[in-house]
């Protein structure tokens, strides 16, 4: 069966949940975080949770499992907290939790990200992985980034993604 056969009976409608990583943003100021649940909502999805927290290894971890055991999303959508400075820890405190890792999420945003920002891109640390029965990307918290990966790699397959995630 290919690709388009398997996404022909993928779900059109996935619950998400959306984590923002940052020491100085708030709701209010989080751009890239609002305007992924705007475009999530506008594409028929429903998110069940969107939040900011700081930047720090024990508060991420804590979250991410509270979020994924109690509210369980089918996605879990971070921003934020993946480049090189000292405060940059999602993927520290994330990838120990992936039961499976998507090896190829990182390497296709680096791609594309080349095309847009040049050599910049060897920064970036994006990540995707399973944690339990939800499927976690960690992406740049920049607008750009957050449009990059969201427009061109994840909501084109999110439906797909919650279909093999239910063994479908």
């Amino acid at each position: 069966m290919g690709t388009a056969e398997h996404k022909k009976d993928a779900p059109k409608k996935v619950t998400i949940a959306i984590l923002t990583l940052s020491t100085t943003r708030s709701i209010k100021e989080d751009v890239s975080g609002q305007w992924i649940r705007e475009m999530a909502v506008e594409i028929g999805h429903e998110v069940v949770c969107h939040r900011v927290i700081p930047d720090d290894t024990a508060t991420i971890s804590m979250t991410v499992r509270e979020i994924t055991e109690n509210l369980e999303p089918q996605i879990l959508l971070m921003n934020g907290g993946t480049g090189i400075t000292p405060q940059d820890v999602t993927i520290e405190a994330v990838s120990p939790m992936f039961t499976k890792v998507l090896s190829s999420f990182g390497p296709l945003f680096a791609q594309l990200s080349m095309q847009e920002i040049g050599s910049a891109a060897v920064m970036s640390r994006a990540a995707a992985g399973l944690i339990g029965s939800t499927v976690v990307f960690c992406m740049p918290g920049s607008l750009n980034a957050c449009k990059l990966a969201c427009t061109r790699l994840i909501f084109p397959e999110l439906g797909h993604l919650v279909k093999h995630l239910k063994g479908l």
